[in-house]
């Protein structure tokens, strides 16, 4: 008999077919069986719910939260079953100590730097085996380039050297055999914005050779985004690797309207034969730190090289020039407008109060410029701020989400005081706010973009649909009821109506509680080029 029978679900598989009502049983963490009048040992009946696979965040930053919180309340909470880690270029393996020292400094913002951790691994593989011990949801990993070229060749600006980028291809090639699913890269982030197109066309090629897909948060969302996102199609063009568009944003006053070049430009690479998907979260303000606001010469050498540049005062002349007149290629070519800068989180508990206010109101308070205001912060706070921007345009995001490449990333941070709420609150969103309440997506819609299309870009062995013989990652949830509950006041509050969460078909939510099982694992993808856990 089966373990259990989730009985008169409204199934929606995740495939995008319209809903019907079913039984669904589950057996030794598989679906069994979907039909009617089902047995099983134990019953949730699920009249009334909505039965769909785990959602999976495919732009995810829980890097290291998963490690120190691994029941991972701001995921399970909302129905994800599955985050993919490694983002924007910039993650902790493959690693050495002086790296992994520099990148605990440098990406303190985005993930924390707890206190009496344990760093103890350096390669991908034992990066995922540490994470295969004990997490809530199951993770997958891109390898991180910035981090790749870090080892190679330092914080230079400037192309590799022959046997520099040779000793890039092997790091790669290594971090994709361990596991990995694909390559990130971070372009506006220090060091991976110092890489040039021929750079990034040789590594894809590693990667497409590995059954991988190139995941880049391109050089510009502002003045140069629809160059940015040619260059990213033209990558993969030449050197034929997949390409997924993270946080795909049309952003800032002269973007406004513009959503449909970007996705002409989709439609255009997809004729040509180019795999092209996309992802994007359902708010308005983008969330960074403070410090990638800086151009690009003043990150150069590193986190401490920068410091030391901010209090140097023919630097801070030439940083200022680029951040007010110019336009920093850090704030994608934008000249900064600091009412848009609104401070999320510090590293610094002395700059507690400032959490909260934008750059602008610091700035009126202290009788200083904007600008001051910002070296003034990143100083005390030794580069560890965190930033909303507020530079969304909502008909942009609309029409993103519309098209049919789209799938659902969180990009949500999980530290500093007031995180954006998209952390704990996108997936519930997207199924109330867009889907319920706006009607900009079908709930088949909705779900397709969290589940299936996902699963395709990832090439997940049998998850990511209610089908047979899948692994049972699965979702009950309320359609009436679900909703969003994070605010930009209150970034942590967990979705309501969800009900039931089910990771390997264990109980990670009951009854819309957390039950602290802890079933996920790490997914690496194989030498078939399929992502699947591996016996531990």
């Amino acid at each position: 008999m089966p373990d259990l029978l989730l009985r008169g679900a409204t199934v929606v598989d995740g495939t995008g077919a319209d809903r019907r009502r079913a039984d669904v049983t589950v057996t030794d963490g598989r679906i069994d069986e979907i039909g009617h009048g089902l047995t099983a040992r134990r019953t949730i009946d699920a009249d009334g719910l909505v039965l769909a696979p785990g959602f999976i965040d495919l732009h995810a930053h829980s890097d290291l939260s998963l490690l120190v919180e691994p029941d991972h309340p701001s995921r399970i909470t909302q129905g994800v079953t599955l985050d993919v880690l490694g983002q924007d270029g910039l993650s902790y393996a493959p690693a050495d100590d002086a790296t992994l020292a520099a990148l605990r400094r440098q990406l303190a913002g985005w993930n924390g730097d707890p206190d009496g951790f344990d760093w103890n691994w350096r390669t991908v593989g034992q990066y995922l085996d540490r994470l295969d011990r004990a997490i809530g949801v199951n993770a997958c990993y891109l390898a991180p380039h910035g981090t790749i070229r870090m080892l190679a060749m330092g914080w230079d600006n400037r192309r590799p050297t022959e046997a520099e980028l040779d000793r890039m291809r092997a790091l790669l090639d290594q971090a994709l055999a361990d596991g990995a699913v694909g390559m990130s890269t971070g372009l506006t982030y220090t060091p991976g914005m110092y890489a040039d197109t021929a750079e990034l066309v040789e590594l894809c090629r590693i990667v497409a050779a590995r059954g991988g897909y190139h995941a880049p948060h391109q050089r510009s969302y502002g003045a140069g985004a629809l160059e940015g996102y040619a260059e990213m199609v033209e990558i993969s063009r030449r050197s034929g690797c997949p390409l997924h568009l993270t946080h795909a944003t049309m952003n800032f006053g002269v973007n406004e309207g513009r959503a449909g070049e970007f996705l002409a430009l989709v439609d255009s690479a997809l004729a040509d034969g180019i795999d092209v998907t996309l992802d994007s979260y359902p708010y308005l303000p983008g969330s960074t730190t403070l410090a990638a606001l800086l151009p690009s010469w003043a990150t150069e050498g590193g986190p401490e090289a920068a410091l030391a540049r901010l209090a140097d005062p023919a630097a801070r002349e030439r940083i200022r020039v680029d951040v007010e007149e110019h336009g920093s290629d850090g704030c994608h070519g934008v000249v900064t407008d600091w009412d848009t800068i609104q401070i999320s989180g510090v590293r610094n508990t002395a700059l507690a109060a400032v959490v909260g206010r934008t750059v602008s109101e610091l700035a009126a308070e202290q009788g200083r410029t904007g600008t001051e205001t910002f070296f003034g912060l990143l100083l005390a706070d030794q580069l560890g701020t965190t930033i909303l921007q507020h530079v969304g345009h909502e008909e942009n995001v609309r029409a993103i989400m519309r098209h049919p490449a789209h799938t659902v990333g969180s990009d949500g941070l999980l530290v500093g005081a007031r995180p954006h709420p998209r952390a704990w609150g996108t997936f519930p969103r997207y199924l109330a706010h867009y889907s319920r309440d706006l009607g900009v997506l079908t709930l088949e819609q909705a779900i397709a973009r969290m589940t299936g299309r996902p699963a395709r870009r990832l090439r997940l062995d049998r998850r990511g649909l209610i089908r047979p013989g899948h692994h049972a990652d699965l979702v009950l949830f309320d359609p009436e009821t679900v909703r969003d509950t994070a605010t930009f006041d209150h970034p942590r509050r967990p979705a309501a109506g969800i009900a039931h969460v089910l990771v390997g078909g264990v109980a990670a939510l009951t009854d819309g509680k957390p039950t602290g099982d802890l079933a996920g694992r790490a997914l690496r993808r194989d030498a078939d080029g399929l992502v699947r856990a591996v016996d531990r």
